[in-house]
């Protein structure tokens, strides 16, 4: 029996995976006698680690603590795998797994176009302040004073990260006849065309209406937007990250906002989502002083990290989830090596 310990689990999450392992995709009719996985709907922490007795994966998501001091408890308990259920890595010591002798996988694209159309509601949310009307037609009010947007078509839009999602936001964005603007430090130049070029991060930022983050968040992205890169945007300009909450110094982002020099803010990730997102909270006191206040802006939309969430996203993470941990415990032929993010 190979045993799984699963963490920060929703009623969502144990709904795809049961029904995956109830069907006949992964294992036939033996799945449910060769994989057993116990659900946890806490945190992965170096506390919660100690309960990994006995497994042979831990199965971790976003806001999981897979530090150093956790991996060394996971590695006493006898786990000679992690794996995420998600794209980035950036909450998982690299070097310490290695050096424990424990594999580290990932699901490196899952329905891109997902997260690439919550990209573009957040654009238009905030642009056409459809969020605003929602509530004022609602009390029965239909003036349109303080709902003016503008015309996406003919704008220049910056995308920094072309990985999977960024191309997929850049096919959605021709289709609306923007102008795209593209920074990443490996160019893809198969997307280079009409309307499509890449720039440097100081070109895109300063020429871009609206700037949407899609890169992955680690030591040179880290606060990749900051007092300095703020102010090379134009004044009014969008900014939207539906990455990863540590792209963006938000107290800088306040300071922005504050001045009037940022004209909106889409947000579906925060530097310090840990402590808030994925629980209902409706009763609590915020304590998170720097989100309480990114909520008091007008011109700021925040949502709790929704981008992946669709039904096709789900059960594609749960598919390569269960075929990357079936693999490398040998349970299943096959090649994951794409999804293998270090060497043990």
């Amino acid at each position: 029996m190979h045993t799984i310990a699963m963490f920060s689990t929703q009623a969502y999450d144990r709904a795809v995976f049961d029904t995956l392992l109830d069907s006949d995709n992964i294992l036939g009719e033996n799945a449910r006698n060769a994989i057993s996985i116990t659900y946890f709907d806490y945190r992965l922490t170096k506390e919660s680690a100690a309960l990994c007795q006995g497994f042979n994966t831990v199965c971790v998501f976003v806001n999981d603590d897979v530090s150093a001091d956790t991996i060394d408890i996971l590695h006493q308990q006898g786990v000679t795998h992690i794996t995420l259920r998600c794209a980035g890595f950036n909450n998982v010591d690299i070097n310490k797994a290695t050096q424990c002798g424990i594999a580290v996988s990932r699901v490196p694209a899952y329905s891109p176009h997902t997260v690439a159309e919550h990209t573009l509601a957040l654009i238009l949310t905030l642009n056409r302040k459809t969020h605003k009307a929602y509530n004022r037609v609602k009390e029965g009010n239909f003036a349109l004073n303080g709902l003016l947007g503008f015309t996406l078509h003919g704008k220049t839009v910056g995308v920094v990260g072309t990985g999977n999602i960024g191309i997929a936001v850049i096919d959605i964005l021709k289709g609306f006849g923007c102008k795209i603007l593209c920074y990443d430090p490996c160019p893809n130049e198969s997307i280079v065309g009409p309307n499509v070029a890449y720039v440097s991060i100081e070109t895109l930022l300063s020429q871009s209406a609206i700037v949407t983050l899609h890169c992955p968040l680690n030591k040179e992205s880290h606060h990749l937007i900051n007092d300095h890169t703020l102010s090379l945007m134009p004044k009014g300009a969008m900014l939207i990250n539906t990455s990863r909450g540590g792209l963006l110094d938000d107290k800088a982002v306040i300071r922005a906002l504050k001045s009037s020099h940022l004209g909106y803010l889409g947000l579906d990730v925060y530097e310090r989502e840990s402590e808030l997102f994925f629980s209902d909270h409706s009763l609590d006191i915020i304590s998170d002083d720097v989100f309480q206040r990114l909520l008091t802006f007008p011109n700021v939309v925040v949502t709790g990290h929704q981008g992946f969430f669709t039904q096709e996203a789900l059960d594609e993470i749960a598919s390569t989830t269960l075929r990357n941990i079936l693999v490398i415990g040998e349970l299943l032929d096959g090649d994951v090596s794409d999804n293998i993010v270090n060497i043990t």
